[in-house]
């Protein structure tokens, strides 16, 4: 028989603990979650305190020795850093420690990679992977073809690892141009929910937190949900019903993490504006995570670099059927918060009545008679709108509801 799986890369993840340590180790224990979802092995991890990264090589130079030996010693591969190299730091370790070198960046696009299925996410990735390699091309010469295969080297822009700038931009331009035609597509989406006044909800939060899990609990979308970080890249949007019989979309997002390439925020920014032009924001939170309050705040940051500040918020801690103890749990930035478990269905039925009361607070009374030429604005009030009294006059129909105010009406 001959063997055809792919070996796993045994690597050494790498960090530069610039301040708190503990920050650094959490930083490098997701990074190990990173590294094992791209289908690595981890060796070892390996940490030097210091101000700021040597701006050459990352690591100072005794640690470099250091982290060489250890290399010899494990039989390792390679190295993850934990933050984006530049060009010249990624060549100048690889040519000190004779070894494959990657950086945090590198494993998500790879992940995003093997994640990504429909035309969209291809061309986003893509997109996102020639970006980065775009600047990393130069001054390399045969060492890209050393690497072999491996993290890094999968999904959409393989081939074009040896390829010149030139051909990569020219590509580049090409994907540019097909995600305008995949965008406007989803523009014309958008369109039509806005013309239907249906509210648009987007679920948010940190990677592996439960989004997918909760969109299938309530709308039984059956996406993907694993205990993986980016188990589902491609979003995702079902209706709902809320307890007085309004209908609200939900669209689940691109999950976030620390230290999200900006290559990906740049090619998934049409699917991350989901968020900016929502009516209102579920965050769901990991109530188990040790790293709770720096995940949340990872997802405020991101969201503010997309533009959406000024939603209204409802932070839902799930898994709380998981953790024990007594729990504390605020959010400063949140309108409402509730403790729910997309798991087991748990609080559900209270996170629907508080997006009812939330979706009410963005409506206004209206107590008008429509004539009967007007019958398709009192239909849409129907659709998008909570009926106290109806009546039927010769003049017309006399309405007493609450509807968005952005019906104008």
């Amino acid at each position: 028989m001959i063997e055809t799986q792919e070996k796993k890369e045994k690597v050494i993840l790498v960090a530069v603990a610039q301040g708190d340590p503990e920050e650094a180790i959490a930083s490098l224990e997701e990074l190990e979650q990173l590294a094992l979802t791209a289908g690595a092995e981890v060796a070892e991890m390996f940490l030097q305190s210091r101000d700021r990264p040597h701006p050459g090589t990352y690591l100072g130079s005794g640690k470099i020795e250091e982290l060489k030996e250890r290399l010899k010693e494990l039989g390792a591969d390679g190295i993850i850093c934990d933050d984006e190299l530049t060009p010249a730091q990624a060549r100048n370790l690889e040519q000190l420690l004779d070894t494959k070198v990657m950086d945090r960046t590198l494993v998500i696009l790879d992940i995003f990679a093997q994640r990504a299925h429909t035309r969209e996410g291809k061309i986003q990735v893509e997109l996102a992977q020639l970006r980065y390699r775009a600047t990393r091309l130069t001054g390399k010469g045969t060492s890209l073809s050393r690497l072999g295969g491996g993290i890094g080297t999968r999904g959409p822009g393989e081939s074009k690892l040896e390829t010149d700038r030139r051909v990569i931009h020219a590509r580049i331009s090409v994907l540019k141009s097909e995600l305008r035609d995949v965008v406007r597509h989803r523009e014309v989406t958008r369109e039509k929910r806005k013309q239907t006044m249906t509210p648009v909800l987007a679920i948010v939060g940190y990677t592996n937190a439960g989004k997918s899990t909760l969109l299938n609990t309530l709308t039984g979308a059956g996406i993907l949900a694993e205990d993986k970080l980016f188990a589902t890249l491609d979003p995702t949007t079902r209706p709902m019903a809320l307890p007085g019989g309004e209908e609200v979309m939900l669209t689940d997002t691109v999950g976030f993490i620390r230290k999200l390439p900006h290559q990906l925020i740049d090619a998934f920014r049409s699917t991350l504006e989901e968020a900016a032009l929502a009516d209102m924001i579920l965050h769901v939170a990991d109530a188990g995570s040790p790293q709770l309050e720096e995940q949340m705040k990872t997802v405020y940051e991101t969201l503010h670099e997309l533009g959406a500040d000024g939603k209204p918020v409802l932070t839902l801690f799930n898994k709380c059927d998981l953790r024990t103890g007594p729990m504390l749990l605020r959010d400063a930035h949140a309108d409402r918060v509730l403790r729910i478990s997309a798991k087991t269905g748990l609080g559900l039925d209270e996170m629907k009545a508080v997006i009812a009361d939330m979706l009410q607070e963005q409506k206004v009374l209206i107590d008008r008679v429509f004539s009967y030429a007007e019958s398709a604005k009192a239909a849409l009030v129907h659709k998008t709108g909570s009926i106290l009294s109806e009546e039927y006059l010769p003049e017309g129909i006399h309405i007493r509801a609450y509807v968005p105010k952005k019906l104008g009406l």
